[in-house]
């Protein structure tokens, strides 16, 4: 008894003095750990159920110290309720509180998805966090679209929107990335030309696709007539025959099929894209990811603090979700108040302060991973979202519209467009060299920065092209 050695790799039978019977997921004994196979050492807990004083204290101490900051803003989540119910005639204030409010519960979205993420295999969890970041994006832009249904400015604000995510997440999070984590560990950081080659060469894809129905429109808005379709004829050079006319009704009905047949091409596009990262590549990737986690500064920190449960992972996932859906709907429905009383420019709205407050928790994240010197873990969290807005999220929009019978299309203005097209351009040429530095993260909010400006310039009009308005001037 004495001279034999349990086995490296038992598992291990629940007893009540066993731990392990306390696990929703099987545990193995390993290297003197009880661990779960599958699992990462930074995602085991070492517990199972639900149990409210972990729950609230692994809540609080969430993923890094800025993460904890931001959680302090929880009180403004009841108090934006409050505001919506008791004082509606207030839309400035409402507006306010509840975009401060969408700060937490996006927060809280983007920490109970890397916990659950890091309950996964590495490619498998990143692809499952991008998603669930991007929930929160997804939930504004239904919000927008239903809300179209009855006010067409609400369009605009979603075009805006959509280009101002991706161009947020491109620029200013990876600008910060490349920033904090040159400034912290004083050196060029070196990331793996899988991950940015792949990612560049999607956006450019999807930048193509983006730009395809704002140019079909551009190039013939010039020559098409607003004459009453009844009369659309006129006499061909040197015949008889009648020559049928170009109108801009037409011209706005075929770029809205251009953008309908568009969208689902870019949602296959996106379904390739996921079965790339979590099948063909998958070996490739995961020991990419592998590496940057041994290169994490502070890993020794993640493995030892508490850390949720599966069903703590969930449970806060849902609760959180259900905070921002209600917080989107009242930050939706003041959007055209903000816009006409506070005199907020609409580009201004969509192309900045919404993206930056649905994105926040996974700049966080990403900041915070460049600074621990795991630079293609923030390269994939800043391209990844990028990428799933402009093939999926944008897309859905536009089906949503579709359905909802809401004129949603993917003709953007066309220096709004131009401004992404070209951001791409920047992006992919210092992802180029395979390594990054803080002058080239400066760089890239100066960029955001000058849009920023421009933005706030630009006339408050529809930045679409929805008939009602363009058609009359």
């Amino acid at each position: 008894m004495g001279g034999q050695k349990e086995p490296h790799n038992e598992k291990i039978q629940p007893s009540p003095h066993n731990p392990s019977q306390r696990h929703v997921l099987p545990t193995w004994m390993e290297d003197g750990r009880l661990v779960t196979k599958g699992v990462n050492p930074e995602g085991e807990s070492g517990r199972s159920g639900f149990r409210p004083s972990h729950f609230f204290g692994v809540a609080w101490r969430n993923s890094n110290t800025l993460s904890r900051w931001v959680n302090i803003l929880w009180p403004f989540v009841p108090a934006a309720i409050a505001v919506h119910f008791a004082i509606p005639e207030r839309h400035g204030t409402i507006f306010a509180i509840n975009y401060i409010a969408m700060i937490p519960c996006a927060n809280m979205v983007g920490f109970a998805g890397q916990e659950l993420a890091r309950k996964l295999p590495r490619v498998y969890g990143i692809l499952v966090e991008t998603t669930l970041g991007s929930v929160v994006e997804i939930i504004l832009f239904l919000v927008l679209a239903t809300r179209a249904v009855h006010n067409e400015e609400y369009i605009q604000v979603l075009q805006a929107a959509i280009l101002g995510s991706i161009l947020t997440n491109l620029l200013l999070c990876l600008g910060f990335c490349f920033l904090v984590g040159g400034i912290k560990n004083k050196v060029e950081q070196k990331f793996h030309s899988v991950i940015s080659e792949t990612g560049s060469g999607i956006l450019l894809v999807a930048g193509f696709g983006l730009l395809i129905p704002s140019a079909f429109f551009s190039a013939l808005s010039g020559t098409a007539t607003n004459v009453n379709p009844s009369t659309n004829t006129r006499r061909a050079e040197g015949g008889s025959e009648p020559l049928i006319a170009y109108t801009m009704e037409q011209l706005y009905h075929d770029t809205l099929g251009i953008s309908h047949g568009t969208a689902i091409i870019l949602m296959v596009a996106f379904i390739v894209y996921i079965f790339y990262s979590a099948f063909s590549t998958h070996s490739v990737f995961d020991e990419i990811l592998a590496q940057d986690q041994q290169m994490d500064n502070d890993r020794h920190r993640d493995i030892a603090k508490k850390k949720f449960t599966l069903f703590e992972c969930v449970l806060a996932i849902i609760i959180s979700l259900a905070c921002v859906s209600l917080v989107a709907v009242f930050l939706v429905e003041q959007i055209h108040h903000v816009v006409r009383e506070r005199h907020v420019p609409e580009a201004f709205l969509g192309f900045i302060l919404v993206p930056l407050v649905e994105k926040l928790a996974e700049h966080i994240t990403a900041i915070d991973e460049a600074y621990d010197n795991q630079i293609n873990f923030a390269l994939y969290h800043c391209i990844g979202p990028s990428v799933q807005t402009a093939l999926f999220n944008a897309p859905l929009a536009v089906i949503v519209g579709w359905g909802l019978g809401v004129e949603i299309s993917l003709n953007f203005e066309i220096f709004m467009i131009v401004l992404l097209v070209l951001s791409i351009l920047v992006v992919g040429n210092f992802l180029r060299d395979g390594s990054s530095n803080y002058l080239e993260g400066a760089l890239l909010i100066v960029v955001y920065a000058i849009i920023a400006l421009a933005t706030w310039f630009y006339p408050t009009r529809l930045l679409g092209s929805t008939k009602g308005v363009q058609a009359s001037s």
